[in-house]
């Protein structure tokens, strides 16, 4: 049997699955662990650099690592030698490492995120749901296909817009929308 560093090849693998393991169980419980100590390597898949899971996630380099020490040591078992083994583990470790890899980017694009600009509020309908007063501030929300928005809103109006009023939003101040109230909507749609 061939060994390195005095333990035979089946020893490496067996201890290359614990390490792998153990580095998977540090990956589920701490998140990716490279980003924690401040290795992180931005070589995600798709480079577009916005986050999404690449080959050098820590949870997919710990499955690799797993995969290849338990079909390596299953080859080494069934009386492969040491080469078939690390064939075996490789080629174990690319497909689990890979199907890792794909349902992290498949949960990735799953998740909602807030890219909507408060610029694409101008010319929604939506409900006050605190009085704006004249002068003041009060509150409005809005849907924008599934997601609901709510912000502080403020109106032009020499009037009081109550709570349950539908209104549109004509603008934006800083992180204000400015609205105007149904009766009148007939005259900004006509300006």
């Amino acid at each position: 049997m061939t060994e390195l560093l005095g333990f035979n090849a089946t020893t490496v693998f067996l201890i290359i699955a614990i390490a792998g393991f153990l580095f998977l169980l540090a990956s589920f419980f701490l998140g990716d662990l490279f980003e924690q100590i401040g290795l992180d390597v931005e070589l995600e898949a798709d480079g577009l650099g916005d986050g999404t899971p690449g080959w050098f996630d820590s949870r997919v380099l710990s499955v690799f690592l797993t995969a290849f020490g338990g079909f390596g040591f299953i080859g080494m078992q069934l009386g492969a030698g040491t080469f078939l083994s690390s064939l075996c583990g490789l080629v174990g470790g690319v497909a689990l490492g890979g199907v890792v890899f794909w349902f992290a980017r498949l949960l990735h694009r799953q998740q909602a995120s807030s890219s909507i600009s408060i610029f694409d509020l101008i010319g929604r309908v939506a409900q006050v749901t605190v009085t704006i007063p004249h002068g003041g501030i009060g509150q409005i929300n809005c849907r924008v296909g599934p997601e609901r928005i709510e912000k502080l809103a403020r109106t032009n109006a020499n009037a009081t817009i109550e709570a349950g009023s539908t209104v549109v939003i004509s603008d934006v101040a800083d992180e204000i929308v400015i609205v105007i109230a149904d009766e009148e909507i007939n005259q900004f749609i006509n300006s």
